[in-house]
């Protein structure tokens, strides 16, 4: 069986996209905020401590999906815990 054919049978899984599009930086901090979150300091990207945790929040309007969950997630958050703060 030749490469081409392989590649055309094969099956591609697509990440399962999290449920948070359209979230701003500003509302990121105000919910990260509620969550114990404070800002230790500002510039292209906010950085927020709890003293356990360090996230790194870009400045970017609204923040892209996936780099949102990753940051809930570096958090210690789940998506519909952090659905709540907001």
């Amino acid at each position: 069986m030749s490469l081409l054919r392989r590649v055309k049978h094969a099956t591609w899984k697509l990440p399962e996209i999290p449920k948070l599009s359209g979230v701003s930086h500003k509302r990121a901090i105000k919910a990260f905020e509620k969550s114990g979150f404070r800002v230790v300091r500002q510039g292209k990207h906010v950085t927020m401590t709890n003293v356990e945790r360090i996230l790194t929040i870009p400045r970017a309007n609204p923040i892209n999906t996936f780099t949102m969950a990753g940051i809930v997630k570096d958090a210690g958050l789940t998506i519909e815990e952090f659905k709540k703060q907001i």
